[in-house]
């Protein structure tokens, strides 16, 4: 993968259908669509999440990776939600409207985190639009809310510079792991949260107590069983964030075909931490190699 030539990535705003969603893309529209759903954390955007794979597989693979109403550069509605389960009905509307609006034909999904949960429930919204799903460090069921979980989803309870370094730790398995670059990422992350208009809409989705927020994004059992795509689920067996527990719930409940690549000595942030493999791992998975 790594000696592979690395593809231009592009920026672009697409409004549909009440919605304006902000986009980046690598790779020919010839090729198979990919879309990527970046997670829950202050500061968070498609491209953040996403930095790595894009370049590495836009070669074999139309990547678009979105950001969430409310993230990044993607506006939240004027009419701003109030609940958790608000915000996911307008994530997933919005999801499944930008496929279609694309034309993109079966899209393969990748969902990290808050964006696995969203990524099961389009599924189960418009399975017709959706091939392939991968899924890390995925919500959507049952789970604990761990310490970790809690202060970032109540990062703006009292919002610095130094919370948003100690929460960046957190995402990786050694507080070593991501060295200078620390503090740059820290830096870019706070700036980014800490614009207006991102601060309000974050401050309505996960409202305390944040254990019916985690609850709000459950797909129930029954409805999982009617997931029938192929599913690859991606966790680091140290994950501080959303347990590993997550992914062997969902071994047990899915309708479809379910692999599992789990990594040790990993936390939340496996496609950084082992950036070559996972993007491997991902590229085999959707070519129907794995």
């Amino acid at each position: 993968m790594t000696n592979q030539t690395l593809t231009e990535v592009t920026e672009e705003k697409f409004v549909h259908d009440g919605f304006t969603t902000s986009l980046r893309r690598s790779g020919s529209a010839e090729l198979p669509a990919m879309l990527l759903i970046h997670g829950s954390g202050p500061g968070a955007a498609g491209w953040s999440n996403w930095q790595y794979l894009m370049p590495e597989l836009g070669g074999q693979f139309h990547c678009i990776a979105m950001d969430l109403s409310g993230y990044g550069n993607s506006p939240a509605p004027e009419a701003m939600p109030a609940t958790t389960a608000e915000w996911l009905e307008i994530w997933v509307a919005q999801i499944v409207s930008l496929v279609r609006k694309l034309g993109l034909g079966r899209v393969h999904l990748v969902g990290n985190s808050l964006g696995g949960a969203l990524a099961l429930h389009c599924a189960l919204r418009a399975p017709d639009l959706f091939d392939r799903i991968a899924l890390m460090g995925s919500a959507g069921v049952p789970c604990r809310l761990t310490r970790e979980l809690d202060r970032i989803w109540g990062f703006y309870d009292n919002p610095t510079e130094e919370m948003m370094r100690l929460v960046m730790q957190w995402f990786a398995y050694d507080p070593e792991f991501l060295g200078e670059r620390l503090g740059e990422i820290a830096t870019a992350r706070f700036k980014a949260a800490m614009q207006p208009e991102i601060r309000a809409a974050f401050a309505s989705m996960f409202p305390a107590p944040r254990e019916k927020a985690l609850e709000a994004l459950e797909v129930p059992d029954a409805s999982l069983r009617m997931i029938r795509h192929p599913v690859l689920l991606i966790h680091g067996v140290e994950d501080a964030i959303v347990p590993l527990e997550t992914s062997l719930t969902l071994i047990q409940r899915l309708g479809g075909p379910v692999q599992a690549h789990f990594y040790n000595r990993s936390s939340h942030w496996t496609q950084v931490e082992h950036k070559d493999s996972f993007n491997h791992v991902i590229a085999e998975f959707f070519s129907g190699r794995l």
